[in-house]
């Protein structure tokens, strides 16, 4: 429903304002402009999903691979202690822990698609361990907050759409996701903490937490030792490390339990090119909107006010930008999706709004298609304080985001 209004008001402001342009300024030509911008962005966004599906393709297969082998469930067992704690009200060794871990590790991996699937079966089950059914439950909205918070540990869509508009290096934008995303995780994590008073002085939650705290922290200083250009070399060199590490992780588990490798790949592959096909439309729709937007001038007058107040507070004005990626971010996925093609495609993949807006894209999910579809697939009435947790998480996700771009890319 959100997304419907964002659409309507895009494409109605944009005739509106072509109607000021030519009426006030004389600007006749406006309309074609903006109507050949629906067809340039039509054409776009059907070349963007068709070439996703090799990416796509590819890591539902290495998926499967790893779930047939019980890889999943190995990491289901490595973060069982710290689980436990943070779900207190799951019994030990439930279902369910599998499942939730199977959806994190999914979005870990930036597979949004797949991670869906598994975070509806684990709210389901989570349901059944429900007392109140019509009152999200303390694991259910800690459950969604981590989700929607979206730590990303391989973003590998948004390095697909780099590689697809010409990025020299796809991967460059790696660790200040990874490092974003966390500091979104964390925030969300705490507060749904404080709220539900789960003790944050146990050891294995403070150990847990000082420790993956202590690493991002090192990463954060040891980006501040290189030069941008070194910075992006290791950055690229740690995401092909861990990405090859996964696939060999999977495959070699695979082989181990006897599993079928290449069938298992193949049933998982044969999702991705369904799931680019069904973008489709979505994507041609909101760049389009987008697309009319902009062509009337009403984008560049927003940046241009943007980049006047951030000026004024003394910030990089040139980040101003992406501060419509991340007013969407929250409110539609695929609106800032498309802001963010948008924004790479019109300042260049490797400008600094456009790895800014990449780096936004991948802090954290979409907060409030996250809680209508979790939540509204058991029936939910009373969210309770889910939606001011993942609000929360957002806005720590994209401070960290606007930091973060300069550091490594300024």
């Amino acid at each position: 429903m959100i997304l419907n209004y964002i659409w309507i008001s895009l494409i109605l402001l944009a005739v509106v304002f072509g109607l000021v342009q030519a009426i006030c300024f004389g600007q006749t030509d406006i309309f074609s402009e903006i109507l050949n911008s629906t067809f340039a962005n039509a054409k776009t966004g059907f070349e963007l999903s068709l070439g996703l599906t090799g990416v796509l393709s590819l890591w539902m297969g290495i998926m499967k691979i790893g779930e047939k082998a019980g890889a999943v469930n190995t990491l289901g067992k490595g973060v069982a202690p710290f689980f436990t704690r943070i779900f207190p009200e799951i019994p030990k060794n439930h279902p369910v822990f599998g499942t939730m871990t199977m959806n994190f590790a999914a979005n870990m991996l930036g597979l949004d698609n797949a991670a869906t699937p598994m975070g509806l079966k684990a709210m389901g089950e989570l349901q059944e361990l429900n007392k109140d059914k019509t009152k999200a439950s303390n694991a259910m909205i800690m459950f969604v907050v981590l989700g929607a918070s979206g730590l990303t540990l391989i973003p590998t869509t948004i390095m697909a759409y780099r590689a697809q508009l010409g990025a020299a290096n796809p991967a460059d934008v790696f660790l200040p996701i990874l490092i974003a995303t966390y500091v979104a995780t964390l925030v969300g994590l705490l507060c749904v903490c404080i709220a539900q008073k789960i003790k944050l002085t146990d050891m294995v939650v403070l150990g847990t937490l000082i420790g993956l705290t202590a690493l991002v922290g090192l990463i954060i200083w040891g980006a501040t030792q290189l030069s941008p250009s070194a910075l992006a070399t290791v950055s690229a060199a740690v995401a092909a490390i861990l990405l090859l590490g996964v696939i060999c992780w999977f495959v070699i588990q695979a082989m181990v339990q006897k599993i079928n490798v290449y069938d298992a790949f193949i049933d998982g592959a044969k999702g991705g090119f369904q799931v680019a096909i069904g973008i489709i439309p979505y994507l041609i729709a909101i760049l389009v909107a987008v697309g009319m937007f902009r062509a009337c001038g009403a984008m560049d007058l927003l940046e241009k006010g943007i980049a006047w107040l951030f000026g004024v507070c003394g910030i990089n004005p040139d980040l101003a930008g992406a501060v419509p990626t991340a007013l969407m971010k929250p409110l539609s996925g695929g609106g800032a999706r498309g802001l963010m093609l948008e924004a790479m495609t019109t300042h260049g993949a490797d400008s600094l709004v456009g790895r800014l807006c990449c780096i936004l894209q991948g802090t954290t999910d979409t907060t409030f298609y996250v809680l209508a579809v979790y939540f509204g697939s058991v029936n939910i009435k009373d969210t309770r304080h889910a939606v001011a947790c993942c609000l929360l998480a957002d806005l720590a996700g994209a401070v960290a985001a606007f930091a973060l771009a300069p550091i490594f890319f300024g």
